[in-house]
């Protein structure tokens, strides 16, 4: 049986990328939007271009096409978003996500606020797998303690906006975890464990930044507040959590905690059974974006590696490596550099997910680091672009009472964990004795 041959190495191949990546970041620019375009139109256009430049024959471009929206890992990866987004959907529709917000104001000493904000919005981010939903539920609550206490609004933005990206980097139902982990191949509870050793430091070195920075706050008698909560309404986050760190499928996971989360609404009255279908089918239809997304993105991958496209990327990266540690570097920048140009990190994984995997390969990597090095540099870029959704939604809450370089100077989480995953690369310890055990 003949085996097919290794397509030529091309730059031209990589035009339709071009276009995609073109199209969603001058769209973006144009309108001051980032989020204006769709960007699965953008992809759609990519596809366009792929279609109207290579010269193969057409049912040859369409099989393609189809090969790659039907890969395992993307089918499987759709698959995900959608049990993601039916738990996100029915635990916000039991008040679950008010619960953990207010339990975690009603406990926090006004001289531990920064830190209270930061380990909030970690884990509601970890919970709902979303750092822009964390923000959107806590942004108003941070504008509110600074004005009504001596709590610095930057310093409270800052670790906002830290603990957000802290908990959708970790977290096992977020879009970016879901697609590093499937590019790769590893298993989300493998990655979460390899993510948390290298977050958990740079955790911690802002958890002791903003204690030592909130020792003089003090609030006014008269802004206190009864915040009221139901323990029990965070149990299913909870469930998630346990269960994937467990290493238990990811598909039961999810299937077992939004039929927990079902039942506890149902047997609060939050709604009816049938309501609850309705809810996790609404829960599928906010994936539709990033669903279609990565289908999409899928085929026009495929087109540009059959091309030559990919091949050309890899032949590129591989005259910088030397070693595993510049391959790791090398991943970093990859997935830095695309997010850079169209300030979506999910799409970023995507796109540099596939190249990623062949350097993993070839260079006998850890696969479950190689994505959490994935996620992890998405995540810091992501945090850090000046026209980042988080970065744009927080000075939009602000109200022009901080700027960016005010949020940037007090995000201590994001700016420890770029300098500790560097670290993480260049001197890991468990690298030096695997080598010297072979």
């Amino acid at each position: 049986m003949a085996q097919t041959a290794q397509p030529i190495p091309k730059f031209s191949a990589l035009f339709p990328l071009f276009v995609f990546v073109g199209t969603f970041l001058g769209v973006g620019i144009y309108q001051n939007d980032f989020y204006a375009l769709p960007a699965p139109i953008a992809v759609i256009a990519g596809i366009v271009v792929a279609f109207i430049q290579f010269r193969q024959p057409i049912n040859t471009k369409i099989a393609s096409l189809l090969q790659g929206c039907g890969d395992d890992k993307i089918l499987t990866m759709c698959l995900i978003y959608l049990l993601a987004g039916a738990f996100a959907a029915i635990t916000n529709a039991t008040g679950s996500v008010d619960a953990i917000v207010n339990l975690g104001l009603d406990t926090i000493a006004i001289q531990y606020i920064y830190v209270g904000i930061f380990v909030i919005a970690g884990f509601l981010s970890v919970s709902t797998g979303t750092s822009v939903g964390a923000i959107v539920a806590l942004a108003p609550i941070v504008v509110g303690f600074a004005a009504n206490s001596s709590a610095d609004l930057a310093i409270l933005c800052g670790a906002l906006l830290g603990g957000s990206m802290f908990g959708d980097n970790l977290s096992v139902i977020s879009d970016t975890t879901i697609a590093a982990t499937q590019s790769l191949g590893t298993k989300m509870s493998a990655k979460f464990r390899q993510n948390i050793k290298i977050a958990i430091p740079a955790a911690l070195g802002t958890v002791a930044i903003l204690v030592f920075q909130g020792l003089d706050l003090s609030i006014a008698a008269e802004t206190a507040v009864n915040y009221e909560y139901d323990v029990l309404k965070i149990s299913p986050y909870i469930l998630v959590i346990v269960l994937s760190i467990a290493g238990l499928n990811v598909f039961i996971t999810l299937f077992l905690g939004v039929l927990a989360a079902a039942i506890l609404g149902i047997a609060y009255g939050d709604f009816t059974l049938l309501e609850s279908t309705k809810i996790a089918y609404e829960g599928f239809t906010n994936m539709t974006e990033i669903f279609l997304l990565s289908l999409l993105t899928g085929g026009l991958a495929a087109l540009v590696s059959l091309n030559g496209g990919i091949a050309f990327i890899l032949e590129n990266i591989k005259k910088l490596i030397k070693n595993k540690k510049t391959a790791e570097l090398g991943i970093a920048t990859l997935v830095s550099s695309i997010n850079m140009a169209i300030a979506n990190n999910t799409v970023s994984i995507i796109i540099a997910g596939p190249i990623a995997k062949s350097i993993n390969d070839e260079y006998a990597l850890d696969p479950k680091k190689t994505a959490s090095i994935l996620d992890i540099f998405a995540c810091i870029t992501q945090g850090l672009l000046p026209y980042g959704a988080q970065v744009l939604m927080i000075l939009s809450f602000s109200n022009g009472n901080i700027d960016y370089l005010d949020l940037m100077s007090n995000t201590w989480y994001l700016l420890l964990l770029l300098l500790y995953t560097l670290l993480f690369i260049l001197f890991n310890p468990m690298r030096k004795a695997k080598s010297q055990s072979v």
